[in-house]
């Protein structure tokens, strides 16, 4: 299939604000060709407007598509999701296969890369994952997250006898919530909004609003996911001395966090971000995990107001544009 008009729809970012531009010059990199089939909006493009990452460009990051063009033939035509860190190749981190932490990356719709909120984009082909056909369009929305869940297995060494809590109810608590039950029994989520915990409750987790006496310092893991400051300090009041604290959120804010609860009380904090792609496939594909009911809405390009304004909704779980 040959794209042969030079511009493409896209959501264009310069800093302040975000435009739907019809004229945006087709990615001509090299690179293999997608045509974006659906991009969900993440709470970092909602940070990204905050100012976060000082970022300008096309953003979204969490996407399915069809390949279009290739020099690799065999994926042509084939449904994908894509790794978002481009790595140069060529430096130390590189070589050791660390390319989310090469200093020269590109991230997509994130640093130096045009992302998913467009009709078409370009990763390399080492970058892309072909689905199966049993995993569907909506379902594979949730892979970039899902791997990001995942990260947390490869960080730490989960005891199925820890008392582990989640903080944060929203669309990374959830999937947090799935992958972290398939290794701990023991499992609470501290939330603030019933609807979404509802939703938890009916996976069998045990959920709060509101941390009560009973619960501080008792925790010997707790995933912090809340994409604000209160989350960790709430973090830091759950977690025994000597736990673990994972650290999940990006946040904008400038605000100052006092680290001093760490230090005395001998905190391991982990900070983590993207993960493996491959086992977040295949537990969508084997139904470890399930994404049922976790797509609130779905808005054209056009309609991107309308559809970040519904992702702010505090109540509201996964929104996903449709190029």
């Amino acid at each position: 299939m040959k794209i042969f008009s030079n511009y493409v729809k896209a959501l264009h970012f310069d800093g302040k604000n975000l435009k739907c531009m019809e004229d945006y010059p087709k990615p001509q990199t090299g690179e293999a060709l997608v045509k974006v089939s659906m991009a969900g909006i993440c709470g970092t493009d909602l940070e990204i407007l905050q100012g976060y990452m000082s970022y300008e460009g096309v953003l979204g990051h969490e996407f399915v598509g069809v390949v279009v063009e290739s020099q690799n033939k065999d994926i042509v035509g084939k449904r994908v999701v894509g790794e978002i860190n481009v790595g140069c190749e060529n430096c130390d981190s590189c070589k050791k296969g660390m390319q989310r932490h090469c200093p020269n990356r590109s991230v997509l719709g994130i640093l130096n890369r045009d992302g998913a909120f467009a009709e078409y984009l370009t990763l390399p082909e080492r970058n892309l994952h072909v689905l199966p056909d049993s995993v569907t369009d909506e379902q594979a929305i949730f892979v970039e997250p899902i791997a990001a869940a995942f990260e947390i297995k490869e960080q730490i060494s989960l005891n199925p006898g820890w008392h582990v809590a989640i903080v944060g109810d929203g669309r990374l608590s959830q999937l947090i919530v799935s992958v972290l039950k398939t290794s701990c029994s023991d499992i609470t989520c501290f939330g603030k909004h019933q609807k979404k915990l509802d939703r938890l409750a009916k996976l069998g987790i045990k959920t709060k609003i509101g941390i009560q006496s009973n619960d501080k310092f008792s925790f010997d893991l707790v995933v912090e996911a809340t994409g604000s400051n209160s989350g960790f300090l709430d973090s830091m009041n759950l977690v025994k001395p000597k736990g673990i604290v994972i650290l999940k959120s990006t946040i904008a804010s400038k605000e100052n966090l006092d680290l001093t609860p760490a230090v005395v009380n001998e905190i391991t904090l982990v900070g983590s971000r993207c993960g493996p792609f491959r086992p977040a496939i295949d537990a969508l594909a084997t139904g470890i995990i399930s994404v049922e009911g976790l797509i609130d809405s779905k808005y054209p390009l056009e309609n991107f107001k309308e559809a970040i304004d519904h992702a702010k909704n505090s109540n509201i779980l996964k929104v996903v544009l449709v190029p």
